[in-house]
């Protein structure tokens, strides 16, 4: 057998607690990698079983702590809409005053023109 079948055969084995074929047995038994994979999945597998017996008690003060962190992120965000919607409104502002500047311009040009004094007469 190769390394590949055996470690995908071990998390069945473990799981269900089945005992593998002889096959399967003689390659761990001669294979330093896949003795390494065994133990790996029986320490991974006794962690989670430990898991299910701890209980984490959060501290007093966890609540209070989270709602103050999303208070001021409702905050930040609020302060930072209202900055681009005030960038907003001045680019706009701005962009009128060029659009009113340069139709002055052109007026005042074709203006100049039409009066200009006929030389010669």
């Amino acid at each position: 057998m190769k390394c590949d079948e055996v470690q995908a055969l071990l998390p069945a084995l473990l799981d269900a607690g089945g005992t593998p074929s002889v096959e399967v047995r003689v390659h761990i038994e001669t294979c330093l990698r896949c003795q390494a994979d065994l133990v790996r999945y029986r320490r991974m597998l006794r962690e989670l079983r430990e898991l299910r017996t701890r209980y984490l008690e959060p501290s007093p003060d966890a609540l209070s702590r989270t709602l103050v962190n999303l208070w001021e992120a409702g905050e930040q965000r609020a302060i930072r809409s209202m900055l681009t919607g005030r960038r907003l409104a001045y680019l706009a502002a701005v962009g009128g005053l060029l659009v009113i500047a340069a139709t002055t311009v052109t007026v005042l040009a074709l203006r100049s023109r039409r009066r200009a004094p006929i030389a010669g007469g």
